[in-house]
């Protein structure tokens, strides 16, 4: 999906620090450089870092990093912290930026506003970075949409991803859940039944659709407690998944039912003459889901 363009990029935020003045650029001691600690992101893809670090060696950087000036002779990333770290790979000791003088309050935006438009924060870095806009510089929702060039829709669909228990956050940043399936969690309270639905998107690939679905079963279900896949209207999905999967393996109609007040079910498995039963009988068998003295005549 195409993402939004941003209303106010960093040249549009830069261009409202009348600093030109002491504006400057030059080749910095790679040592003398320390990350922001207002940097939203948190992870860096250890893959695509030494793919930089490669394009580094061979190229330089093409791109200078911002900083600003701190005590002690020493500067600050405020823009280009991922270029910093692939340089220290690539074995420079001394990387091109430019210095300006930055306030405190402006820090933050800018760091976020340039992982944004790099598309390099996943959805719960990107939704921390609102919350701290948010406490640290007393900002409405509305107000930071506008900085950052969101609709304010957006952004508290982002910030709601924080209610989710802290594990199933950790999925959504290791991309094992997306966004979508995060947002469809959030229908139901009870962080359990959210972990119980997790655990079987990732087990089962369930897609977001059908998340969706699960969950509104699962709130219209007489016992919301329950989080079994039956009691939460789930089992539908995991049922049609599995008799599909055995349709398409024995080339015949299969029907999986549960019982509905105990554990357990049947599953039928139909054939049409003798030779039929035949070759669905051989297909289980070189399965290993049938034996001989399992039959019985």
């Amino acid at each position: 999906m195409t993402r939004k363009a941003l209303g106010r990029g960093l040249n549009a935020l830069l261009s409202e620090m009348t600093v030109s003045s002491n504006e400057e650029f030059k080749e910095i001691e790679i040592d003398l450089i320390e990350p922001n600690n207002l940097q939203p992101r948190t992870k860096f893809d250890e893959n695509k870092l030494n793919e930089l670090a490669q394009s580094i060696k061979e190229n330089g950087v093409v791109q200078p990093i911002l900083v600003r000036r701190i005590n002690s002779g020493r500067y600050q990333i405020v823009a280009g912290e991922r270029r910093w770290r692939a340089a220290q790979r690539a074995g420079l000791q001394q990387i091109s930026a430019i210095i300006r003088d930055i306030a405190d309050d402006k820090m933050l935006e800018l760091a976020l506003v340039e992982n944004i438009q790099r598309q390099e924060l996943n959805a719960i870095e990107e939704a921390y970075a609102y919350k701290r806009l948010i406490d640290t510089l007393g900002l409405t929702q509305e107000t930071v949409a506008q900085r950052v060039g969101r609709d304010r829709t957006f952004v508290t669909n982002y910030l709601r991803l924080l209610r989710l228990p802290e594990d199933i956050q950790e999925l959504v940043e290791e991309n094992k859940i997306s966004m979508g399936h995060a947002r469809a969690l959030l229908g139901v309270d009870d962080p359990n039944t959210q972990r119980e639905v997790a655990k079987n998107i990732i087990g089962m690939g369930l897609s977001v659709r059908d998340t969706e679905r699960a969950i509104k079963r699962l709130v219209n279900s007489s016992d919301p407690t329950q989080i079994t896949r039956k009691s939460a209207g789930a089992g539908d999905i995991y049922t049609r998944q599995a008799e599909a999967k055995l349709r398409r393996k024995l080339s015949t109609q299969v029907k999986i039912t549960s019982n509905i007040n105990k554990e357990g079910g049947k599953i039928e498995i139909h054939y049409y003459n003798d030779a039929d039963l035949q070759r669905i009988y051989e297909l289980l068998s070189s399965a290993g889901m049938v034996n001989e003295e399992s039959v019985k005549t």
